[in-house]
């Protein structure tokens, strides 16, 4: 007990001191809680170290499920469904892109199969805390590429959890080759579970937890509801533990249960001071990794990594912004800012430690570079504007404004919102269908028909003829489930409609066949790598070459119409056909017709100058341009508030203007502030008893003609008479000799009065 008392100290202290100079020097303050953890390591021997870092430790993944805990609180279902399509598009591609990128470096480097694997998601995961630092240091928050990053980051966090689901599965199995399916085989059945803990997830998160909240609302307290929250997240961690997941998990999927509740504000203004310790001590433990001989060692992959990051998100990253349909230049502007790797780098790689299946090298390598790309975040951010200069210097002209033309935002009418909706809800409900039939055929073979081909063909040698045998069977049953997965809906009066309609929409189209045609080719992965010991590589050459053969299949296309007619028809129903037409949400929450102009929220601080002043007094119209659409305060919300309105410190302003109008407004909102008082230990107040005598100026005057307040600043507070309490004056009660009169001032003011 008295080690982990000592080493808490230290941590603290030094991580304290640390983290105020790196405030000083304007730096996340991440990077100053790991290099807190480096000086207290046993690798810095010139000042003291840790000495039990297995409790430390246990205090660190304590951490971690608060962070995730923290996250899920973050996390909304509604807020996913408001963002549309574009920032799926990118996420998705952006980390698909930089996890192949991550493996094929550690390939160069010829490290083991489950080190690139880990690898490939360190790199995937984008800093949501260091670039949001980064904006609002550089004034940034509110521009509309800043926006669009941070929907892209949100939709990566939760992609990031996913991703430890299945890294966890993947470390936890080992490929048996013919036999046993090897990884697809486990990731197939944690997929199934994780669908199992979802469903928990929405049953729960709809009924129990917001009921029980609702019946004890009037009992709770802030001290008990901050109990029960962290109850409830320790309790849904153990699940997730049971359930094969890891605790993270759990503590993230408790924190998006309880972000649908009227109290999750509550919860994370008190859960935050508990995330901020715990949080500290796991960032803490990071630095406490960092060897610098093994730096040393492995500066030329610290080097490679750093440089991967760099251009990979500077060229994958815009291009998925791109793929999302933004122009060239946001496009970059995105790329560029999120060329850093931070926390989930951090918690993916103790992921990897913790199940053993990584090298001790590669944390104190990931940490490095973090560190390194970290410090370069914000000039990477300045260097968007001037790379796209040089670019559009060089380019020639048309394939500029091809590319602008195709990202170009517009204004989608009611009619293209509901053609998105239908074709996508469509599309989705085709999807799910035919992966069901198609599973079920896969189990089905494989269940009843290997035994029995491997019986009729027994032997090793004739073994595989038997596993080939039922391959091709089990793809020819397939194919016409797999074959409509990708085409149907690809003709459809939606889909030309909104080809047709404008050139945005064409890259999202594209992208709806390729992620069907990529769910296709994983069925036929599934097969092949479970019943052959091909090379991964080979594996998904076939698998592809497959799904393109059916495509091309003209029997194969009138067979699967045929099925599908008799599979979707009895598979439909009133419930679902209401659902898909009843449903009327925009793609974009704020998104309007001039591509420059969008909705920012600016709080208004504690010492604003604006306080207290009506719309109309501060001019903010015809001062920045922008134009107020809402006030939120509390739980109340002002929608289209008055020139009489005025504002309260806290309140949250919805105002809506172009970049320039609202960095403005934001520049002006922030320094506008009450000027800090330099002597504010002067304006103490005292209290002083004061007794008149027959030469005091107050005599024969009346309090209200004493000038107490105006001339001296004072208050006087009673009359002594002679009684217990002091008696209140009257304004018009004159002072007489002899009366004891208590007063309430600043020193100064007092010492004045004295003296008259």
């Amino acid at each position: 007990m008295e080690h982990l008392i000592l080493d808490l100290t230290l941590i603290l202290v030094v991580a304290g001191a640390v983290t105020l100079l790196f405030k000083r020097l304007k730096q996340p303050l991440v990077l100053g809680y790991i290099v807190a953890g480096f000086l207290v390591s046993p690798h810095m021997p010139y000042l003291a170290s840790v000495v039990d870092k297995e409790n430390i430790q246990t205090w660190a993944d304590i951490g971690v499920l608060f962070l995730l805990f923290a996250l899920g609180l973050d996390f909304s279902f509604k807020k996913i469904l408001k963002m549309g399509m574009a920032p799926v598009i990118a996420a998705v591609s952006i980390v698909f892109s930089m996890m192949t990128l991550g493996i094929l470096v550690g390939k160069a480097f010829g490290w083991s199969q489950m080190n690139c694997v880990f690898l490939g998601g360190m790199l995937a995961m984008s800093s949501t805390t260091i670039i949001y630092k980064a904006f609002d240091d550089m004034g940034l928050r509110q521009q509309r590429f800043a926006s669009l990053v941070m929907s892209v980051l949100i939709l990566e966090d939760i992609l990031a959890i996913v991703m430890m689901v299945m890294l966890s599965t993947i470390a936890g199995t080992s490929p048996s080759g013919a036999e046993g399916g090897g990884i697809a085989g486990g990731m197939l059945m944690s997929i199934l579970r994780l669908g199992i803990i979802l469903v928990l997830w929405f049953v729960v998160g709809i009924f129990l937890i917001p009921l029980f909240l609702r019946k004890t609302r009037r009992l709770m307290t802030d001290e008990m509801l901050v109990i029960i929250s962290l109850g409830l997240c320790f309790l849904m961690a153990v699940i997730a533990t049971r359930a094969g997941f890891s605790s993270a998990f759990g503590a993230f999927v408790m924190g998006s249960i309880l972000a649908e509740t009227i109290e999750a504000d509550k919860i994370i203004r008190l859960v935050e001071p508990v995330k901020n310790l715990f949080g500290a001590v796991f960032f803490v433990s990071v630095g406490m990794l960092v060897d610098p001989q093994i730096l040393v060692s492995q500066w030329a992959p610290i080097l490679v990594l750093t440089l991967t990051i760099l251009l990979g998100q500077a060229i994958f990253g815009s291009t998925g912004y791109m793929l999302s349909g933004q122009p060239l230049k946001t496009a970059m502007r995105c790329g560029f800012s999120m060329a850093q790797i931070g926390e989930f780098a951090f918690i993916i790689a103790s992921l990897g430690l913790s199940l053993g299946v990584i090298s001790d090298f590669l944390y104190p390598v990931v940490v490095a570079v973090s560190v390194v790309t970290t410090f370069l975040t914000p000039y990477m951010i300045r260097a968007a504007d001037p790379c796209y200069n040089l670019l559009s210097t060089h380019m020639p002209k048309r394939w500029l404004r091809r590319l602008n033309h195709l990202g170009e935002a517009h204004h989608s009418t009611q009619t293209e919102r509901s053609n998105w909706q239908r074709l996508l809800t469509q599309m989705g409900l085709n999807t799910v269908v035919y992966s069901i039939l198609s599973g079920a055929t896969i189990a089905l073979m494989f269940t009843f028909v290997l035994p029995f081909t491997r019986r009729l063909l027994p032997g090793w040698e004739l073994h595989w003829y038997a596993n080939a045998i039922t391959g091709v069977l089990t793809v020819l049953l397939i194919a016409p489930f797999l074959r409509a997965m990708v085409m149907k809906k690809n003709h459809s009066e939606e889909f030309r409609a909104l080809w047709t309609e404008s050139h945005l929409n064409r890259l999202p189209l594209i992208f709806t066949v390729l992620v069907r045609l990529i769910i296709a080719a994983a069925f036929i992965f599934y097969i092949v790598n479970y019943l052959s010991r091909f090379k991964n590589a080979l594996i998904v050459a076939i698998a592809l070459v497959a799904v393109v053969l059916m495509i091309m299949s003209r029997s194969l296309k009138r067979r699967s119409i045929r099925l599908e007619r008799m599979f979707v028809q009895n598979l439909r129903s009133r419930d679902i056909e209401a659902q898909v037409h009843g449903r009327k949400k925009p793609l974009f929450e704020g998104h309007l017709l001039d591509r420059d102009i969008h909705i920012g929220e600016f709080a208004v601080p504690e010492d604003s100058l604006w306080a207290g002043r009506s719309l109309a007094q501060l001019r903010i119209a015809q001062r920045f341009g922008v134009h107020v659409s809402s006030v939120l305060r509390g739980m109340q919300r002002l929608n289209i508030p008055t020139g009489d309105t005025v504002l309260f410190p806290g309140d949250r302003i919805q105002a809506i203007g172009n970049d320039d109008q609202l960095q403005q407004f934001a520049t002006a909102l922030r320094d506008e502030l009450v000027p800090e008082d330099a002597e504010i230990e002067k304006r103490e107040m005292h209290l002083r008893k004061i007794i008149l005598s027959a030469t005091s100026p107050f005599i024969g005057r009346t309090l209200k003609e004493s000038g107490l307040r105006e001339q001296y600043g004072c208050m006087v507070v009673g009359v002594e008479e002679g009684q217990e309490q002091l008696t209140l004056i009257s304004p018009n009660r004159p002072f007489e000799q002899g009366d004891i009169v208590w007063v309430v001032g600043e020193e100064a003011d007092l010492k004045r009065l004295l003296e008259t």
